[in-house]
């Protein structure tokens, strides 16, 4: 991946579709303090996947482990998880995640597209509690899961442009 001159701007969903070849998949990312959850769409963009969780680290390592994922996949866009405050209003989570696409957007020409993922961890905690996970099991896999649930929401509304 080359490095862009200018990041990019922020770009809707809507302007993603525009944009988007006709077969490539798309990368939904669950952005935490302590992991990163990644999680990836078929080609034709119907069904989003779970895919890994990155321990972070240091933003250069994160960034290079999650680039090196994009390349492997192919992946046409990324999709960013917005941690929004329940009534809607950005605090110290969302800036923090801005903060991180901003860095991102220096080392990549991927278009990265932000979308609401208030609730998505308690919708996919619920979904491994009604599936008698354990804690541990939990643990492991509801960040890549979240991933998913934020990048089919995006699916979702892609389908219907």
């Amino acid at each position: 991946m080359t490095k862009p001159d200018r990041p990019p701007p922020d770009i809707s969903v809507e302007e993603l579709a525009a944009r988007l070849p006709g077969q490539a998949p798309l990368m939904g990312l669950d952005l935490g303090t302590v992991t990163i959850g990644l999680a990836i769409s078929d080609v034709r963009r119907r069904i989003a996947s779970p895919l890994l969780t990155i321990a972070r680290t240091k933003f250069t390592a994160d960034a290079k482990a999650l680039l090196a994922e994009a390349a492997r996949h192919e992946v046409a866009a990324f999709i960013l998880g917005l941690p929004l405050n329940m009534d809607g209003s950005e605090g110290p989570r969302v800036q923090a995640t801005r903060a991180f696409a901003r860095s991102l957007r220096a080392l990549t020409e991927l278009p990265i597209v932000y979308w609401d993922e208030r609730l998505s961890t308690a919708a996919v905690t619920r979904t491994l509690i009604a599936a008698d996970a354990s804690r541990k099991r939990r643990d492991e896999v509801v960040d890549k899961m979240a991933a998913a649930y934020i990048l089919q929401g995006v699916l979702d509304r892609l389908g219907k442009l």
